[in-house]
């Protein structure tokens, strides 16, 4: 396969399946495979919506999807501008050393320079050497001075409801 054999194009509400699919394959990469709880319907919803909750981009070869990039505007309140923020890059594994991550990648960061963001952040796990190595190919930077925090469940319920 070469890069001339697939082709990139916004996701759109029919798409849902497919992502749905992309993150149940990439949570199983990342050995998380029970974690995911959302459901093509809510994607196909949040898609429709007048202000989508998220972006993606889907990579093809013909009607087989390869891959995709989800992502979300975020806001640097350093450097006063919009950023956005790739929670998803994942391209199937037969499908993987063709440029089709690297072409993801770029068409978001394109989109970012584009809307004169500030910057392009995402996480990964540090245990993924292919994917840090990936990343710095392209130039990206680790913030080893940054961990990264979250509440979710009962946690965040917990912290929504504490009184000092």
């Amino acid at each position: 396969m070469t890069s001339s054999t697939f082709s990139l194009r916004r996701a759109e509400p029919g798409d849902a399946e497919v992502i749905l699919r992309f993150i149940r394959e990439l949570a199983s990469y990342e050995r998380e495979p029970d974690a995911v709880e959302t459901s093509a319907e809510t994607l196909r919803s949040q898609l429709a919506s007048p202000e989508p909750p998220f972006e993606c981009w889907l990579a093809w070869r013909g009607a087989e999807p390869l891959g995709f990039a989800l992502f979300f505007q975020n806001y640097s309140t350093w450097r006063g501008r919009t950023g956005i923020y790739l929670e998803d890059l994942y391209v199937t594994p037969e499908a993987r050393g063709h440029g089709i991550g690297k072409a993801l990648l770029r068409k978001v960061a394109a989109l970012a320079v584009e809307r004169s963001a500030g910057r392009l952040e995402w996480a990964v796990l540090d245990w993924n050497q292919p994917a840090i190595d990936f990343y710095r190919s392209l130039g990206a930077v680790p913030m080893h001075d940054w961990t990264v925090f979250r509440l979710t469940a009962d946690a965040l319920e917990r912290c929504a409801r504490a009184h000092d």
